[in-house]
C-alpha cells in the first residue's frame, strides 16, 4: 500500500496515541518544525481512515480523536523501514556514518 508524505507524519505521530486534528498538527510541527495545511492534514486523515490505518473514536463535537489500527501499525512500520534503507545507502553514497 503505498501512503504520501503528509500520510506518514500524520501516522507517526498517532503512533504515540490517539489525537484530535489539532493535536496531530501540533506534533507534526513539533516532529519537523512545519505545520500542514488544513486541507494537507484532513486530506491525510480522511484518506487514512478509508484505507483502515486510521479510526476515528468517539469525542467532543468537532475535536474527534483518531488512532492508529493495527493495520495501519504495520503499514508505519513498513514505510518507516523503507525509509531507513534509503536513508542508511544516501548516507553512505555520501561518505556519512549514520547517526
Amino acid at each position: 500500500m503505498q501512503i504520501n508524505d503528509a500520510q506518514t507524519l500524520v501516522l507517526c505521530v498517532l503512533a504515540d496515541g490517539p489525537r484530535h486534528g489539532y493535536a496531530v498538527n501540533t506534533a507534526i510541527e513539533e516532529l519537523t518544525g512545519r505545520r500542514l495545511g488544513p486541507g494537507s492534514l484532513y486530506g491525510a486523515l480522511t484518506r487514512l481512515e478509508a484505507k483502515g490505518l486510521v479510526e476515528a473514536l468517539d469525542g467532543d463535537g468537532r475535536q474527534r480523536p483518531v488512532r492508529l489500527t493495527d493495520a495501519g501499525r504495520g503499514v508505519l512500520e513498513e514505510e518507516l523501514r523503507a525509509m531507513a534503507r534509503v536513508a542508511a545507502a544516501g548516507l553512505r553514497s555520501l561518505g556519512v556514518a549514520p547517526s
